[in-house]
């Protein structure tokens, strides 16, 4: 097992890589996310473990740009953040694991051997319908090879719409995908957003996205 170990206090970095070479592993340490980008764009690692708090780029802003380039090998991240908000926010950036500061170096070992074992992610797919292209692990939409910057609310809409294409999707189906069940549905959120949408997409991809009367919107399926 190859790990590479992106952690500033050397300290600390060097009790990570002294007990994963213990432990039988390869192990190299950056410490900062330029030399890790640098590092992960060189050498296929079997897992990365990556602190949150780094000087300059966040350990946040490294993982998305490890997925970003590519790198899909299976990220530990390491924070002192304990905040709910701030392990969403990991995950979100392409963590697969996070572990909370103090941690016992045994239960670190043992999440990288989980990870190992689980593999490397595959890429999501991108999806295309008619003129739209969507990028899951960029989160990038384009329009006819142009760029569409959207909110996060947008982009679920985007990309609930692009994964059924031709089916016809409730109000309550985009609430699940861009909010969550418990939201009010009887309020006209949903149509609010999807007008945002397709004033962003602009034509023709906005006429793509049909209003059926009482029932709700369809993204019209361009291969049928």
């Amino acid at each position: 097992m190859r790990v590479l170990i992106v952690e500033d206090e050397a300290r600390m970095a060097d009790v990570i890589r002294r007990t994963l070479v213990r432990d039988g592993a390869a192990a190299d340490v950056a410490a900062n996310g330029a030399d890790a980008l640098e590092l992960a764009a060189r050498i296929d690692y079997d897992a990365i473990v990556l602190d949150v708090m780094l000087p300059g780029a966040s350990g946040f802003d490294v993982c998305r740009r490890l997925r970003e380039r590519g790198a899909w090998s299976p990220v530990l991240m390491l924070t002192a953040l304990d905040g709910v908000h701030d392990r969403v926010a990991g995950l979100d950036s392409g963590a697969d694991d996070y572990l909370a500061k103090p941690f016992a170096l045994a239960e670190l070992q043992a999440r990288l051997r989980a990870l190992v074992r689980r593999g490397c992610p595959e890429r999501p797919a991108i999806l295309r319908c008619g003129d739209l292209t969507l990028d899951p692990a960029r989160r990038e939409v384009h329009c006819a090879s142009k760029a569409v910057s959207l909110s996060a609310r947008e982009f679920a809409l985007i990309e609930a719409f692009m994964r059924r294409p031709g089916d016809v999707l409730s109000r309550l189906d985009l609430i699940e995908a861009a909010w969550d069940v418990a939201y009010e549905n009887r309020s006209n959120i949903v149509d609010v957003y999807v007008r945002r949408l397709r004033a962003k997409l602009g034509e023709p991809a906005a006429g793509a996205i049909e209003t059926l009367r009482g029932a709700g919107y369809r993204l019209r399926d361009e291969r049928q």
